[in-house]
């Protein structure tokens, strides 16, 4: 057995208590970072590849789950342990159970994964809005750089080429690494099924060269800091026929200087005046659509919140809005004349007692 000392949860990086869901999405991510086809010749890789595989093999299964946690791997010591049996006629991996996640995985076609052409890669840049910006939504002209395939070769690196003998067009080589058989992209034509015989001057034979872009993006209303707007085929190219990778636009909302935000609501700390607070009043409250009228009630406290229903972001996943808080602050007058010190002395007679009656510590 490949893994004679190790726990199946530890070789998962998963807890005990995990979830099927949880295990089969760690073991995907492990399985494609550990796949043979995508690290030719690293014996390291393809010892945890069997690992995975192995673990995954019991913990994916309920039913061998359970008598795992029961009894250990001692069930299982001496089984077959994962089937790694090839198509006579494929050149590719017969994967049993696991057939499902590497067709999600790599691919279904014959030939299995297919490294000539992948998508390219995507590309993220970052983009700040005001609060009222994310607040509306916002279009925004952008510039950036990619690499795009060269208009002069379109992609393919070559001024001039040639049927590959190697792989006989095909772009495909099986290689045989101990019980593996594989294909994988010839080396003789990069997986293109023809040979470059004199190469494109544009790009230098890389098929690809850096574009510069500038395009309009919206960025919708409700956006929050760490969230993303993806742009669909603006990213780097692929390999060969592989599609272009996406445009990821992060969002940072920058701090407003009257209020502050909390997923879809919004906070303001209000001053009033000990008379509006005392006697209660109709005051005017900014919202981030304009100013909006509040009644305050008679004897309002310094710190007491109010809401307001519906005063905040709209949600950018189901359109609802938030809403706005508002918290009181009694703001105290300064530099005081006499007669204005006698008028707070009588008001403060008022109290009748200590308002720190009972904060007393022994």
């Amino acid at each position: 057995m490949a893994t004679a000392n190790r726990d199946y949860y530890e070789i998962l990086g998963v807890e005990r208590k995990a979830s099927q869901d949880e295990i089969k999405k760690a073991f995907r991510k492990l399985a494609r970072k550990y796949h043979p086809d995508l690290n030719p010749g690293d014996k390291t890789a393809e010892h945890k590849f069997k690992e995975i595989n192995e673990a995954y093999e019991i913990l994916g299964d309920e039913k061998k789950r359970s008598e795992y946690d029961q009894y250990g791997k001692s069930p299982f010591d001496g089984g077959p342990g994962f089937d790694f049996r090839t198509y006579t006629s494929g050149d590719r991996f017969d994967f049993g159970g696991f057939g499902d996640i590497f067709t999600d995985m790599f691919g279904g076609g014959q030939g299995g994964f297919d490294a000539s052409n992948l998508k390219g890669p995507d590309l993220v840049m970052g983009m700040s809005l005001t609060m009222e910006e994310a607040f509306t939504g916002v279009t925004k002209t952008i510039s950036f750089n990619r690499e795009a395939n060269c208009s002069g070769c379109s992609g393919t690196g070559a001024e001039s080429s040639q049927h590959c003998e190697n792989c006989k067009g095909s772009g495909k080589v099986t290689a045989s690494k101990g019980f593996f058989r594989m294909a994988q992209p010839c080396p003789g034509c990069g997986g293109s099924g023809r040979k470059i015989t004199k190469q494109c001057r544009s790009c230098g034979g890389k098929g690809k060269t850096l574009k510069s872009e500038s395009i309009k993006v919206r960025i919708p209303a409700g956006a929050d800091t760490g969230s993303r707007v993806r742009v669909k085929g603006m990213g780097g190219a692929g390999n060969g026929n592989g599609a272009y990778g996406d445009l990821q636009i992060e969002i940072t909302v920058l701090p407003h200087q009257l209020f502050m935000r909390k997923d879809d609501d919004i906070y303001l700390e209000l001053p009033v005046t000990f008379g509006e607070a005392a006697l209660g009043a109709k005051i005017e409250i900014p919202t981030m659509e304009g100013n909006s009228m509040m009644t305050l009630p008679a004897g309002s406290q310094s710190g007491q919140k109010f809401k307001l229903s519906g005063k905040g972001f709209p949600s950018s996943r189901t359109g609802k809005r938030g809403d706005q808080y508002v918290s009181i602050k009694v703001v105290v007058p300064k530099n005081l004349k006499e007669k204005d010190r006698e008028a707070i002395q009588n008001i403060d007679m008022m109290y009748g007692e200590s308002p720190r009656k009972g904060m007393a510590t022994k």
